[in-house]
């Protein structure tokens, strides 16, 4: 299992991804994460929620009430266009700290 830790930093952009798919809420996206992880990353529920903050008060998502579940609505988060761009910029961030990592962490200990 991955900690918290190692994962902080990407997050946001996870949740973006899945959002890129299609709008969802919330503990339908904890559930994508922890099945896509192959169960070796389950983020918290106040790590989900305050990402959501994050990126809401950033316009990279916004959230809708659809649906019903147990008399309740259910709150829907959607990518925005700006949310797209940052995603975007995220994504190259990553390929850029794998291959600056991979530099240090290689097979070559053996």
């Amino acid at each position: 299992m991955l900690s918290s830790d190692t994962m902080r930093g990407y997050n946001d952009t996870i949740i973006l991804s899945l959002l890129l798919e299609e709008p969802s809420y919330g503990y339908e996206i904890a559930k994508r994460i922890k099945e896509r992880s192959n169960n070796k990353y389950v983020m918290k529920e106040t790590t989900l929620y305050s990402a959501f903050t994050r990126l809401e008060k950033h316009d990279y998502i916004c959230s809708f009430q659809q649906g019903k579940t147990m008399g309740r609505r259910r709150t829907y988060y959607e990518i925005t266009a700006k949310g797209r761009n940052y995603f975007d910029q995220k994504h190259q961030e990553w390929l850029l700290t794998q291959e600056v990592v991979n530099q240090f962490i290689t097979d070559n200990r053996l």
